[in-house]
């Protein structure tokens, strides 16, 4: 080895930091009208018009791009509260924003505090961020006491004690006030400056949300000496789904105008598994489901998360039998608990309709997947009640492919928005897609940089006969009701909330099999997949009952 050299330029296969990401995304950053010229200039150089292997196998390249029928879906209407100057709200190429208006459900937090730990931050700094933070939410419907539970406290970086010092004090101050049984609700925390800021985040994620039952707001030194208006409400808008509340609605779930959803009780699931960074073999897979609760609105959404073998693709936890001496079999599994926690919320009714959204497979793996998932999905509900099998549509999310979009032209705003991106709503299903399966492509953003990605969705099994028009237009509406911006999203809220969930779930590892930056290879252990998988720790039910992971 002491004698070999490294050429230069070679793919590097492990994690980067965040240094190489911004750079990395920087360099591969194109515009779309530059982009389409770069493809067709790598097409014109290669020639493969003239290429002996093409010609042999009576392939055929057309040196400009393929021209493909697009529509363009119309945005939903959003609703929000009754008491704001704007109670309807219809977006324009994708976005919006939270002025003149109202959250349809403001959450209420009675007992709030806060820790900093930026050492560079004065303590008034803090204060007069909490102060506009909760004037923010406060105008925006919800109800947040405007001073704290306890002080604001300034602590050293790393020093978690401090966290758990504010839980106890706090609820010696509410038991004084003769508020005994109640509890700190919120913890605002301003992390470290620098590079510490992410292993402080998971650090305090894993302390809250396992060991105290305490949901977090976090945020960076920089946003709390110069938070602007945007900031401020986009902070409010995660803070509300947190304690319970809802931002919008889609006007035409109100209404029970959605066909195929809105008739009869319908569940959405959303599912990912999250693998670790590539060179870390010691961590395990996590998989993450989410669920609607609020039928018709499907808005807001319970979670649950589990670990299974190193790099498996199929969710393990979704139903499971354990045979026990005494009490026979025992059924469980993240799908079974979550349509009882559906049931529990929609007034002991059951849901005669699944949509299952599903993310993170290739192509080479969809028929294992459909397979198993779709067989224990059907026996987590028969085992609820004999003879009870909902109608289910199973559809997989893909963003990993390399298809592009164009627009015909760049400058029309007809065909793209600012930034020279197919216009959010764009949705090709012909010339490009399986000639028998049921796929599409829909751009469901509007671009800010580069060029954008349309999401692949392609249905493996449809139990409820939708029509394309129907899943499409469904499945656009529902990227309007992502809760943490007020932008259309790119993949479908169930789907993203999954890939979210999963990604949170990680900082619950142990320290020891943790993945949060790339090992040497000297100092790693190969996964033995015969070691049984550690399972996570558990979430507290007081926090596992909110959108948390937002």
């Amino acid at each position: 080895m002491e004698v070999c050299n490294i050429l230069g330029g070679q793919r590097y296969s492990r994690k980067l930091n965040e240094r190489q990401v911004t750079n990395i995304l920087r360099l591969a950053c194109e515009r779309p009208d530059k982009r389409e010229g770069s493809i067709v200039e790598v097409i014109n150089r290669n020639n493969y018009g003239i290429d002996d292997n093409a010609k042999e196998f009576g392939i055929k390249v057309m040196n400009q791009l393929a021209l493909v029928d697009a529509r363009v879906l119309p945005p939903p209407r959003l609703k929000y509260h009754q008491s704001g100057r704007e109670q309807i709200c219809n977006p324009s190429v994708g976005q919006w924003n939270m002025n003149n208006k109202r959250m349809i459900n403001g959450g209420s937090i009675r007992h709030w505090a806060c820790v900093s730990f930026g050492s560079r931050l004065q303590w008034n700094d803090v204060s007069v961020f909490c102060d506009h933070l909760v004037g923010t939410c406060n105008n925006m419907g919800m109800q947040v006491s405007e001073t704290p539970c306890v002080d604001i406290v300034q602590a050293c970086q790393g020093n978690l004690e401090a966290v758990k010092n504010i839980y106890r004090q706090s609820a010696q101050v509410l038991a004084q006030q003769g508020l005994e049984g109640e509890n700190l609700e919120l913890l605002f925390v301003v992390l470290p400056d620098g590079p510490n800021a992410s292993d402080c985040y998971g650090r305090v994620k894993r302390l809250c949300e396992i060991e105290l039952g305490l949901i977090t707001q976090c945020c960076l030194p920089k946003h709390v000496q110069r938070a602007g208006t945007q900031y401020l409400q986009n902070m409010a808008l995660k803070i509300n789904v947190k304690v319970g509340g809802r931002n919008t609605v889609l006007e035409n779930a109100l209404l029970r105008r959605i066909p195929l959803l809105t008739d009869k009780p319908t569940i959405i699931f959303g599912a990912d598994v999250t693998h670790p960074s590539p060179g870390e073999d010691v961590s395990p897979s996590i998989a993450a489901v989410v669920a609607s609760m609020d039928w018709p609105e499907v808005s807001k959404y319970t979670c649950l998360v589990s670990s299974q073998g190193h790099r498996e693709e199929i969710i393990a936890d979704l139903f499971t039998e354990v045979k026990d001496p005494q009490k026979g079999v025992i059924y469980g599994g993240m799908i079974r608990e979550l349509l009882l926690s559906f049931y529990k919320a929609n007034k002991s009714c059951k849901p005669g309709r699944i949509i299952f959204y599903r993310d993170g497979v290739s192509e080479g793996q969809f028929s294992q997947v459909l397979l198993y998932e779709m067989d224990v999905i059907y026996r987590a509900c028969s085992s609820l009640e004999n003879g009870y099998l909902p109608q289910v549509t199973f559809v997989v999310v893909q963003k990993r492919h390399h298809t592009r979009l164009f627009p015909e032209d760049h400058r029309s705003g007809a065909m793209a928005d600012r930034s020279g991106n197919i216009l959010p709503g764009t949705v090709v299903d012909t010339k490009i897609c399986h000639p028998s399966e049921f796929d599409f492509y829909l751009c469901s953003h509007a671009g800010i940089q580069g060029t954008s990605r349309p999401t692949h969705y392609h249905v493996l099994f449809d139990d409820n006969n939708f029509t394309a028009d129907a899943l499409q237009t469904l499945t656009y509406n529902l990227c309007y009701t992502y809760a943490r911006c007020t932008r259309s999203v790119s993949i479908v809220p169930p789907a993203y909330y999954a890939h979210l969930a999963a990604f949170r779930a990680r900082h619950y590892l142990d320290d020891n099999h943790s993945d949060q930056g790339s090992s040497s290879v000297g100092g790693t252990r190969r996964f033995d997949q015969a070691v049984p998988v550690k399972p996570l720790p558990k979430v507290k039910e007081s926090v596992r009952q909110f959108m948390f992971y937002c």
